[in-house]
């Protein structure tokens, strides 16, 4: 069955003064490979981007640094102007080099300079919501988050951003972010497998702040468990299905961006994460993480 707007999974949740809808799209899979370089189907990715739209979704998740820019591009060709429901969400934090790295670029004036760098590709004049990005693929970098942070929420009082949120972030670090300034999300790693911010979503969910996986069915390495694949057999779906309705069960605050370059993939995720899972499944599931 293929979704329609009525029937996104989760419903919404309010970032800030934004409504988004729980279900989401990131954007990140429609550069080149390894995030770089455009795709090799541009009509496709454009394709991707405007079903994404007509299916419902209000929040797209994307970064400057993808392709470098080119993710923003095509976002830009495939739906601007936007509709006043549509949301873009973006990071700042990293640059690209040659090789396909992502090295650091936190100063200050590298945050003043991706900022302008996303309203230009974007073709837009205000950012819905800037986060800072902290870390790696490996995980959170340890430090102060103030210079940066405190960048950004200059740039908000100036009009360029809307909203802020912290992603790739230790407790501590948010902590801090919130002392500068308000956030409205946080976006860390966290799926089935991977479960090291449980009390952190319920202290955010408590706070009304929203939590927004990366990685949520694995990333590079997709969730490979028997456990996992015995619900999926029993149900009659793919594991991936299971895996995004379970974080949508998980906490009404999580919001999802799984990404895709396929049109019928797209239709698949949204579909699976309509999934009811019954309490068994869930504790069933919850065995994953043990």
């Amino acid at each position: 069955m293929i979704a329609t707007p009525t029937s996104l999974p989760g419903g919404t949740w309010t970032l800030g003064d934004l409504t988004v809808t729980r279900f989401g799209y990131g954007a990140m899979q429609l550069a080149g490979p390894g995030v770089m370089g455009p795709p090799a189907d541009h009509d496709g990715a454009l394709a991707v981007l405007r079903d994404a739209v007509e299916l419902g979704i209000t929040h797209i998740d994307t970064s400057g640094a993808y392709g470098p820019r080119i993710t923003n591009e095509l976002i830009r060709e495939a739906l601007h102007p936007y509709p006043d429901s549509l949301h873009i969400v973006t990071k700042v934090g990293a640059d690209r080099d040659q090789r396909g790295g992502w090295p650091t670029a936190r100063q200050p004036d590298d945050v003043r300079r991706h900022v302008r760098e996303n309203l230009d590709a974007l073709g837009i004049e205000s950012l819905d919501l800037v986060n800072l990005r902290m870390g790696d693929a490996r995980g959170p970098h340890s430090g102060s988050l103030a210079a940066p942070f405190e960048t950004l929420v200059e740039l908000q009082r100036q009009g360029l951003i809307r909203h802020l949120g912290v992603s790739n972030v230790t407790g501590e670090q948010i902590a801090e972010a919130q002392d500068i300034g308000p956030i409205v999300c946080v976006q860390n790693m966290y799926n089935l497998a991977y479960r090291s911010d449980d009390d952190l979503i319920d202290r955010l969910a408590a706070a009304g702040v929203a939590y927004v996986p990366f990685f949520p069915l694995g990333g590079f390495a997709p969730l490979q468990s028997a456990v996992l694949a015995s619900v999926a057999a029993r149900l009659g779906v793919a594991p991936m299905s299971v895996a995004l309705a379970w974080l949508l069960q998980r906490s009404p605050n999580i919001l999802l961006i799984p990404g895709t370059s396929q049109r019928d993939h797209l239709r698949q995720n949204i579909a699976g994460a309509n999934l009811s899972l019954s309490a068994d499944d869930l504790a069933q599931l919850d065995e994953i993480s043990r």
